[in-house]
């Protein structure tokens, strides 16, 4: 592997049954709070403007945390650039960054939920456009200090200073879900790709990595690192992680299925994408074993595990957050040294 890996966390703030936003929110700070004491390397929100999800503004949450933590690095899980501003995104994550102490990173998107359009008054049928130019001023404000840009959807700026300044600059992920353009967008740019493998066998996204390398060389950019976003959760063994697990994730399957037009989950159904898919669900030995596949496979620099799933209980959280730090990912460390042993051997 190139990069060592990296072991994040990533949660969407899932409304647990029978509680409060405010609670979750508060949980969701603990639960930040407990991967940081842990030695865990990344913690990333996503944001959503809908029942389900309770987190609208990651940056504020992930500000608490900082205040509560060391080392860790906070990051969004997405950022939906697409209906934000630009300069408020970088603003915010600059703040961020101070509060922190250096540890902040965006991860931009254009989110697989749309409700933030109407919310905003974007045009949906823009969809494309916007990420597309708003991605185009925000690497400048990233990567400038004095800023002059033009477009065609919102007002041009010249020679422009955008405050707080960062002490270094801001760490920029392009999360992408499955599209060759994007995988081109983030090269041109020379940005990191996050993959949000989230159904079917990761070795898939293989093309997508060779892609990603290939398009960095050809705009003449540097190595760039990738990463994988993907659900699961840890317990103590197999039978009892998939019985906890799976009756939140078919309830939310459900309610976004009902929405898409998705068939009903079954548990056989369930049961294939933990044993073939992206479900990163059973005991520590398990969870480990796959995603030492996965990076082995895709050479990433960072995985994260999408460890919240509905109405998940956030006790069960926590104690699935513990073995992911303190059982998966040695586990996973020790298993990926094995071939480069053997090879110099």
């Amino acid at each position: 592997m190139t990069h060592a890996l990296q072991f994040g966390l990533d949660t969407f703030g899932d409304v647990t049954s029978g509680t409060q936003t405010s609670q979750v929110i508060r949980d969701v700070v603990a639960e930040g709070v407990l991967a940081d004491r842990l030695g865990l390397d990344f913690f990333g929100i996503g944001e959503h403007h809908r029942a389900d999800f309770a987190v609208s503004s990651p940056e504020m949450v992930l500000a608490a945390i900082a205040s509560r933590t060391e080392r860790i690095r906070l990051g969004s899980a997405v950022t939906v650039l697409s209906s934000d501003e630009p300069v408020r995104v970088f603003q915010r994550f600059a703040t961020l960054d101070a509060v922190s102490n250096g540890r902040a990173e965006i991860i931009v998107g254009r989110g697989s939920f749309t409700e933030s359009f109407p919310l905003f008054g974007l045009p949906l049928d823009r969809y494309e456009d916007l990420f597309e130019e708003k991605l185009a001023l925000l690497h400048k404000l990233v990567t400038e200090e004095r800023v002059t840009w033009q477009g065609s959807l919102r007002a041009p700026l010249t020679d422009t200073v955008v405050y707080p300044r960062t002490e270094r600059p801001l760490t920029t992920w392009v999360g992408v879900g499955g599209s060759p353009r994007s995988i081109v967008r983030a090269a041109h740019y020379g940005l990191p790709v996050m993959l949000a493998i989230i159904g079917g066998d990761p070795v898939r996204f293989r093309p997508y990595v060779d892609m990603f390398a290939k398009a960095l060389a050809q705009f003449g950019k540097p190595e760039l690192p990738m990463g994988v976003h993907s659900p699961g959760f840890v317990a103590e063994t197999d039978r009892t992680a998939r019985d906890m697990f799976f009756p939140h994730y078919r309830d939310m399957h459900a309610a976004i299925g009902a929405e898409r037009g998705w068939p009903p989950l079954s548990r056989a159904a369930f049961e294939h994408e933990i044993d073939a898919g992206s479900l990163y669900v059973g005991s520590p030995d398990t969870v480990a074993r796959k995603i030492a596949r996965t990076a082995g496979a895709l050479g990433i620099a960072r995985f994260q595990l999408k460890y919240s799933t509905g109405t998940l209980p956030h006790a069960d959280m926590l104690r699935g957050i513990e073995l992911y730090a303190t059982e998966v990912a040695p586990r996973v460390r020790t298993l990926l040294d094995i071939p480069a042993q053997a090879a110099a051997e």
